[in-house]
This record gives C-alpha cells, structure tokens and sequence, in this order.
C-alpha cells in the first residue's frame, strides 16, 4: 500500500483552497459587473413590489395581502395598511417606470408594471373598488396619500398622463380628501407640502399654505451639516432621508416648475441634500452594514433615499463617484434581501432589518409599511448607459479606508 505523505496532503490542500479562493473571486467579480448589478436591482424591486401590484391591479389587495403587526402596535392598521404598501412602493418605483418600456427584456417588464401600476391607480382611488384606499380615517393617510403624490410627480409621463379622465378625477379627490387631516408639527408638515404639489401640477389648484409653511419650518429647522431636526428638536435616525430631505426637493422642483419663485431656496436645499448623501455614503461599512440607529428601522434600506435620490439627480459630491454608491447600494440591498424571513412563503414582506424582527417595530408599523424600503431603488430611473449603471464597480469610502487606501478629509459643510 502507498501512503501519501503529509507534506503532500498539505500541498493539495491549499492547492484546493487556492481555486476554490480564484473561482470565488471571479464569481463575485462578475456579480460586480455593471449588468449584472442592475439586474439585480430590477429584479429586487421586481420581487417586492410584484405581490402587491399584482393584487391591486386585479382589486384583490386587502384579500390578500397579510397584516403582520408589531408586537407594539397601536390597533390592528387595517385601516391604513394598504394605502401604506401601495404609496409606498410606487414612490420608490416611480422613476424606473418613468423610463417607459422599449424594446428591451427590462423595458418589457417595465411595460408590464406600468399596466399593472395604471390599474392599481384607478382601484385605489375609485369609491366604487374593493380595494378602494382610506384617505381619511385617522391621521395616517397623510402620509401614505404623501407618498403616493409623490410617485405620480416622479412619473407624470407614465402614472399621470396616460390615465383617463374618471381616474384622474379620482386621484384628485382622494388627494383633496386628505386637507382635512392637521398634519403633527414635525416631518408631517410635509406630506401635506407634499400632496399640495401635486395638485399645484396636476389640477392647478393648491393651498398655498399647506405647500409652503413645510418649507418654511423646515429651512427654521436646519442645523448645519447637512442635518435637519424633525420639528424643533434633532433627532438621531434615518428621517432625513425617509421623509424630510427627499420630500422638500421634490415639492421645491415642482413649485419651480409651476412658476413659483423658489429657485434660491431649491439650490439650497439640494446644496445640503448633496452633504447628507455624502454623509450617508460614509456610513455604510466595508461589509454593507450600517448603523441601526433610531426609530423605523424595518424600512430597511429605504434609509438610503437621500442618497439614491442625489445619485438619480446626477447631483452626488466631486469626491465620490457614481459607481461607488452604486456599489455600497448592491451590498446593503442584497446583504438584507437575502436574510432568511425578509419575505413571507407568498413573497410578501415581514418586519424585520436583518431577516424576520417582529420586536425592532414601533405601534405604527405593519406590513404597508415596510414597502418603503423601495426607495433605495430611485437610481434605476437613470438610463443604463449613464456613469452610475455603467462604469466599473468601485470601492466605496469605508471599502477604500478600512482596505488601507487613502480618501479625501471630511469635514462639515
């Protein structure tokens, strides 16, 4: 009998791992790739928004859709649960179906969520629908009718126009409908700002005041660096990327497109948009992982609005380069998306940052609300063929700092 000798066994060993390290090197390598990234992202949003779409359009959401609540929560959220997942979702799908179909696999598939997302329009906001959404029962419809305005200004081509005459009055009424809800004197003040844009650009009929006291507040309320408090006082989470810094650019550029006199302050506000982005850049580690700091963390990585929303806007600072946040963006969303218990057997999102914790939810969060993670995905509103979807793959700042690289100082600005 021959024996092999341990030194031998040692050489084939690491001879082994040596492939093994080489292929899986060159499979994360072609994972990397522009492609095959924004793929992924297509098919990540895809993923999520599919369940709910699919039920609406078809006037079956509140039969199917689960309502997973908080082991917190404040009543059942029936009532405001829907219109949370739909808002929500179509805010943060809105650019992508903005591109219009082609003749593309993705602009095929961008055809058929912009069917579907035409249909859902006219059910949730038809009287007559099954599916019909509460637009006024509570304070929470604010919000959510916030989002969903939101959607229709960032797709007017796609989600507006094309719809017909009963729809569109529909949409109006229902958005009408939320004036009588006092918004909370914090980051509410911008969901009504938010839906008086609207109707400023798709009815020519808004309240001036109720667009323009947010805006207001919220330059009283700046803090420096980037950084504004939620109402007076400043606190530590993700809201000004959730809801404030996102919301005031998009009221701002349709005051201005409407012929009201806001274009000082539109250059200011995106001036701090771009130090928060930069700010938001820095937070995301080697590995994809972020800090868990703050309120409404089961909105996962929609925590990355603000910096999704400058990347769109081509608006990102001089020291980082759109493949960078490209990137970073890749690693968070499929470090999350892939944890076990993100989605439920039928596809439809649990609560949880990391997987399926129910514990981490606030009394305000049920399954709507977790939609909102799709505003990571604003990028894709930008042609493949831009610097963000086509340049090589890039270390973000972290990547670079921990790899032993150099970065630019920071500093406040």
């Amino acid at each position: 009998m021959r024996f092999i000798s341990g030194k031998t066994i040692i050489l084939l060993l690491f001879t082994i791992l040596t492939v093994l390290r080489t292929q899986a090197q060159q499979v994360a390598l072609k994972e990397r790739k522009p492609e095959a990234v924004r793929d992924f992202f297509v098919s990540s949003l895809v993923k999520i928004g599919d369940p709910v779409l699919e039920a609406l359009s078809r006037n079956e959401l509140k039969k199917q859709m689960p309502v997973e609540l908080s082991p917190h929560a404040w009543d059942n959220r029936t009532h405001v649960t829907y219109l949370e997942a739909f808002g929500r979702l179509l805010s943060g799908m809105a650019p992508w179906l903005e591109l219009g179909p082609d003749k593309t696999q993705e602009g095929k598939l961008r055809a058929k969520y912009i069917d579907l997302a035409r249909k859902s329009i006219h059910n949730a906001t038809n009287p007559q629908s099954p599916d019909f959404m509460n637009f006024t029962n509570d304070r929470q419809p604010l919000v959510d009718a916030a989002f969903f305005a939101q959607a229709l200004l960032r797709a007017p081509g796609q989600l507006w126009e094309p719809l017909d005459k009963t729809t569109k009055e529909n949409v109006i009424s229902a958005l009408k409908s939320t004036r009588q809800i006092q918004p909370y004197y914090s980051n509410w003040l911008l969901f009504s700002g938010m839906i008086e844009a609207a109707l400023l650009k798709f009815d020519n009929n808004t309240d001036k005041f109720r667009l323009e006291l947010p805006l207001k507040k919220h330059m009283e309320w700046y803090l420096g660096d980037g950084m504004y408090g939620d109402g007076p006082d400043f606190h530590w989470d993700y809201y000004n990327s959730f809801v404030i810094q996102p919301m005031m650019l998009d009221i701002l550029k349709a005051a201005n497109e409407a012929g009201m006199d806001k274009k000082n302050e539109y250059q200011e506000v995106v001036r701090r948009a771009m130090r928060y982005a930069e700010i938001q850049e820095r937070l995301i580690s080697p590995e994809g992982t972020y800090p868990p700091i703050g309120r409404s963390l089961a909105y996962r990585f929609g925590a990355f609005q603000l910096l999704s929303q400058i990347a769109l806007w081509q608006k990102l600072p001089d020291e980082i380069k759109p493949a960078q946040v490209r990137s970073a963006l890749y690693t968070v969303i499929k470090n999350q998306l892939g944890a076990e218990g993100t989605f439920d057997e039928n596809g439809w999102l649990q609560i949880g940052l990391y997987g399926h914790q129910p514990n981490i939810a606030e009394g305000y969060i049920s399954t709507g609300s977790l939609y909102l993670c799709s505003e990571a995905f604003l990028v894709l509103g930008l042609a493949p063929d831009t610097d963000f979807w086509s340049n090589p793959p890039a270390p973000w700042t972290q990547k670079k700092i921990w790899s032993g690289d150099e970065i630019p100082i920071d500093h406040a600005k």
